[in-house]
């Protein structure tokens, strides 16, 4: 991965914002990656017996893929609409802005999870906090109970991961469907060719959102993600397995190239063209999120399709008659064949 490149970083080798022998809280957020906008992703990793305590974006929906483990998530949202189920790989959560929630470790194996967030410079509140914030007197009045019953509360700053006092607590329903949890992972996916596929985390299928999604997207060798453009969305990506190259456009026509591997992290802005390609004989798995709930985009073989030879022609400055002979394409594929050899890799 090329350290100079605007458009990436890494929440592998990111220093925790917090971090002890429980778990660890990695964020990527405007100010380590300043290109983003509307988006940004943090990293949440818990060991056995270790919860992340409650808490609330004040700013940002938020969505959580679980990487590994098994988690018990729990929501308190608006007019006490109240949810708790249970998240394991390859599945997700939603927990809307003001909403409180907490994620525990109710496995024997270590949990992770990566969470999107739906600004740049997301902020939160933890439930210690603001209990702390209030006296013992108002505390005791909210609760019909004499101010001493909050004596024992320490006013020092919460930890954001702190150890389960006790065995989990896992309601009979938790295994129940519910409207906050998706098993992308277990959707056929919408989007299947020989060489890749897509399962898609959005509106159409995942109701509950409304201001983002995200694609399980895996691409084979012999496969390759189509240059293409999002219109009306960004596009932050999360390389859950393997390694890609990638390439994106700016407006002053500058092209930065970067290659990306497992941890890494990249940001796209809206209509910025880009693909990314597979580098080596490993398939690749990449979480990409992005800040609509139905994203879409426009691809290079639709393009060529909706313009006359002529235009073309002109446009490229090449007579008509050593065009290539563009397929007609009146719908883009997601991922494309590969078959031409890989261009060299810059070092």
């Amino acid at each position: 991965m090329t350290s100079t490149s605007p458009h990436i970083t890494s929440l592998a080798t990111a220093r925790p914002a917090f971090e002890n022998e429980l778990g660890s809280v990695t964020v990527v957020d405007a100010g380590v990656l300043p290109i983003l906008n509307r988006l940004s992703i943090k990293r949440v990793v818990l060991e056995p017996g270790a919860m992340r305590e409650p808490q609330w974006n004040v700013n940002a929906n938020q969505l959580g893929y679980c990487v590994s483990g098994t988690a018990l998530v729990s929501i308190l949202g608006n007019a006490d609409d109240f949810a708790s189920f249970v998240v394991r790989a390859g599945q997700m959560y939603h927990v809307e802005s003001g909403a409180v929630y907490h994620i525990e470790n109710i496995g024997t194996e270590r949990v992770e999870f990566v969470l999107a967030l739906r600004n740049e410079r997301p902020r939160h509140f933890s439930m210690r906090a603001s209990f702390e914030a209030m006296t013992d007197a108002v505390l005791g009045n909210t609760y019909d109970l004499p101010a001493s019953a909050f004596a024992a509360f320490e006013r020092s700053p919460a930890q954001q991961i702190v150890r389960r006092a006790g065995a989990a607590d896992v309601p009979s329903t938790a295994g129940l469907p519910n409207a906050r949890m998706f098993d992308v992972e277990g959707q056929h996916a919408p989007l299947s060719y020989a060489y890749g596929d897509a399962r898609l985390a959005r509106k159409q299928f995942w109701a509950a959102l409304d201001d983002i999604s995200m694609y399980s997207l895996r691409i084979r060798e012999s496969g390759m993600r189509e240059p293409h453009w999002h219109p009306i969305t960004a596009e932050m990506g999360y390389v859950e397995k393997g390694h890609a190259r990638m390439r994106v456009l700016d407006p002053d026509n500058t092209l930065d190239e970067y290659l990306l591997g497992p941890g890494d992290v990249y940001f796209v802005p809206r209509a910025f063209p880009h693909h990314i390609e597979v580098i080596g004989d490993e398939d690749i798995h990449f979480l990409i999120f992005f800040d609509q709930p139905t994203p879409g985009d426009i691809g290079y073989r639709a393009t060529a399709s909706a313009f006359s030879r002529e235009v073309l022609a002109s446009s490229f400055a090449v007579p008509e008659r050593d065009l290539p002979q563009f397929p007609f394409t009146p719908v883009d594929p997601l991922i494309v064949a590969k078959a031409n050899p890989s261009d060299p890799v810059r070092s």
